[in-house]
């Protein structure tokens, strides 16, 4: 019986750790390609998300429009008809389901 435990509590504590090392990239990714617009903080109180409109993603709200799939196709392929680029050459699908839950976690 101690087999599965000590098992268990393993895989709970490398999925803790994998769960930590995604947050701290998808903050670096979020600072090196989306603090510009969006803000380090994501509240888009910046330049040019002033001047761009950008939605402040530190209000619940302003999330709730998107689906998770919607906030990963427009990081991944960007947003037609504005200046959100799309990021499908630097970063991978993994990289960028990370940078969502980044999202998701500013909101207050």
């Amino acid at each position: 019986m101690k087999k599965p435990l000590i098992a268990l509590a393993a895989a709970a504590f490398c999925f803790n750790f994998n769960a930590s090392a995604d947050a701290d990239q998808a903050k670096a990714d979020w600072n090196r390609h989306c603090k510009k617009c969006h803000g380090e903080d994501g509240s888009a109180n910046t330049a040019l998300g002033k001047r761009l409109e950008i939605a402040d993603y530190t209000k619940a709200e302003s999330l709730a429009e998107f689906s998770d799939e919607d906030l990963f196709n427009m990081t991944k392929d960007g947003v037609e008809g504005t200046k959100m680029p799309g990021y499908a050459d630097k970063l991978s699908d993994e990289a960028i389901h990370a940078l969502v839950a980044y999202m998701r976690a500013m909101a207050k």
